[in-house]
């Protein structure tokens, strides 16, 4: 059974930096497209960002050049780096992974982190 747990969102001040981890267990978490999404209060869930297992990463525009992610995967974790925040970014991020099985993939959602940006 695969769980993420994701920690690291508060409250920052515009223009300030944060760091998201996502911690995963359970089998086949090694070969699993890894992602960050976000929903702002009383809008959808909104794909951020991906990792591939090679290491290949896709960003909304939104965050281009603004937001990193990574995985290590010795540690089972994934990795958010958020710089140059703006209000915008306030939402809730979920990690999500896409693990691959036999006769397509598990997609699983870690319970979420609150990332306020305000003054």
């Amino acid at each position: 059974q695969v769980q993420l747990v994701e920690s690291g969102g508060g409250l920052v001040q515009p223009g300030r930096s944060l760091r998201l981890s996502c911690a995963a267990s359970g089998s086949g978490i090694s070969r699993a497209t890894m992602a960050w999404y976000r929903q702002a209060p009383g809008k959808q869930r909104d794909l951020v960002a991906v990792v591939t297992t090679s290491r290949d990463t896709i960003y909304a525009d939104s965050v281009k050049g603004r937001f990193t992610i990574s995985r290590d995967n010795a540690k089972n974790t994934v990795y958010l780096q958020m710089d140059s925040l703006k209000p915008d970014d306030t939402a809730v991020y979920f990690c999500n992974a896409k693990v691959p099985v036999r006769d397509g993939y598990l997609e699983v959602w870690g319970q979420g982190t609150m990332v306020t940006v305000s003054l």
